[in-house]
């Protein structure tokens, strides 16, 4: 057919490209946006777990090649649209969160969600692993990753809020007390636009206006560790550093999927997640070997600690 198939990492270094756009869940986006990185593309990055589980050699990668990574995700764009012009760096940052599907439930009512139920998201239109995510706080336990990988700043200037509205999609405090926020109709085709326009900011008839007078109040609410324990899990397992966070993204992924296909049930996310990173033995994560075997082994574990269920 005269057609060239390229890889993922060929595709993201191809010298006819500027930006690259990670998309792709999980893991498998690792390899072309260190690709991407390397030879200095732009880099929408939509990828949590590159930031997670290898943020320190991505971001050092990007400074030595000239790379630039602009987030796509909702809440470190508006993060960073609250920093543009700012020489001053954050006293704060504050991510939202919408609460997912059952910010309500008890914790008896949430051992019997079914994948149904959790991958019926009342703000934003996800693929499923992100949507389970958001529907744990795992998502935002990542996010919390990605914001002090992304930013530099330390995890306990890092703060999650509820936000059932989700309107307000992240806040920047500064060292005077003001508060930048920015402030939209949930709809990810914003940040995405961003990510090719900046510095510029397009026209686009299509994106939702906010009706403020039907908005009406916007409530922000502290998070319940305790019916939502992936929240916590990750915030620690990045406080810890090394392979920490390697093994929470793998082990994650991993009982997520098991979750979707019916082996396990909504809260066995979160216990098999916990024991997977109780009996990790960390290592330092200068090296891509490092942080796969973690991975490796992460994905392992969760699979012989199902057996055992």
């Amino acid at each position: 057919t005269g057609m060239e198939c390229l890889s993922p990492e060929e595709m993201a270094s191809h010298p006819d490209i500027d930006i690259v756009v990670v998309a792709m869940p999980g893991g498998a986006g690792l390899a072309p946006t260190l690709a991407a990185a390397r030879t200095g593309k732009i880099i929408a990055l939509a990828n949590k777990e590159c930031l997670v589980a290898a943020g320190d050699i991505l971001m050092a990668e990007a400074k030595k090649y000239g790379a630039q990574i602009r987030p796509v995700d909702s809440e470190h764009s508006a993060i960073w649209q609250c920093l543009v012009g700012e020489s001053n760096k954050p006293e704060k940052l504050i991510l939202t969160a919408s609460g997912g599907p059952f910010r309500n439930y008890t914790i008896d009512q949430l051992e019997s969600v079914t994948p149904e139920q959790a991958l019926a998201h009342p703000s934003w239109k996800m693929g499923k692993k992100v949507t389970i995510d958001s529907a744990t706080l795992m998502n935002k336990g990542l996010e919390v990753i990605e914001a002090h990988r992304l930013y530099g700043i330390d995890y306990d200037r890092i703060e999650v809020v509820i936000h059932p509205q989700s309107i307000v999609h992240s806040m920047v405090e500064f060292n005077d007390g003001a508060v930048k926020a920015q402030l939209s109709p949930p709809d990810m085709r914003l940040p995405i636009q961003y990510a090719f326009s900046y510095p510029d900011r397009w026209d686009n008839a299509d994106l939702p206006r906010a009706d403020w007078v039907n908005i009406g109040q916007l409530d922000f609410l502290k998070p319940d560790y305790e019916r939502f324990p992936c929240l916590k899990l990750a915030i620690d397992a990045g406080k810890k550093g090394n392979t920490y966070p390697a093994v929470l993204s793998a082990a994650d992924e991993e009982a997520v999927n098991l979750f979707l296909s019916g082996h396990i049930k909504f809260g066995d996310i979160a216990r098999l997640v916990s024991q997977s990173l109780d009996e990790h033995n960390p290592t330092d994560t200068t090296s891509l070997d490092s942080i796969a075997a973690a991975e490796k082994w992460a994905r392992q574990k969760i699979t012989d600690l199902v057996r055992s269920l």
